[in-house]
């Protein structure tokens, strides 16, 4: 069973709430998502706050969307093993969390997206980070990869595009 971070863009687009997304990109957040319920196991903080991201962005209640089922599948699985790993995040003041990784090259790391990394490096696993459509990403994957952390970029088309649309690279 593949453990992996998923990143709360991947539940947004997969929810029909990325507008700039090709329907491929849509499709494929959608069968990821499907996957790791069926097949995968999520890899959630101890401190709810993936999860809390994910509802603040979602309606799991009385959604029908594919985000919304999996967040609510994430919701009432967060307590079974099997589905989820829960790791413990230590805050650290100048890098976010004690397990995102020192590296002058991710120094400008978005504040928000630190937890979905620390997660990963804080796992003995180091699971994948699925990503779907922040562009910056594309900037700090060698850098997170030489951490052993991977990041698989389920919509590559898209991103790069959006990457050269934003940066002109």
């Amino acid at each position: 069973m593949s453990a992996t971070v998923v990143d709360t863009n991947v539940v947004l687009v997969a929810n029909g709430q990325h507008n700039d997304v090709s329907p491929e990109c849509v499709s494929a957040c959608a069968l990821a998502l499907q996957g790791v319920m069926r097949s995968g196991k999520l890899v959630l903080d101890d401190g709810f706050r993936i999860l809390l991201e994910y509802q603040n962005k979602t309606q799991p209640k009385k959604g029908n969307r594919p985000g919304d089922a999996f967040v609510k599948w994430a919701l009432r699985s967060r307590s079974n093993a099997i589905l989820v790993d829960e790791v413990a995040l230590v805050e650290h003041e100048e890098r976010g969390f004690e397990s995102f990784p020192d590296d002058a090259e991710l120094a400008n790391f978005d504040a928000p997206d630190r937890k979905f990394v620390a997660v990963s490096a804080a796992h003995p696993d180091r699971p994948s980070i699925a990503q779907a459509a922040d562009s910056k990403w594309l900037d700090w994957a060698d850098a997170l990869q030489r951490h052993g952390i991977q990041v698989e970029f389920l919509c590559f088309a898209d991103i790069q595009r959006f990457h050269e649309n934003k940066f002109g690279v």
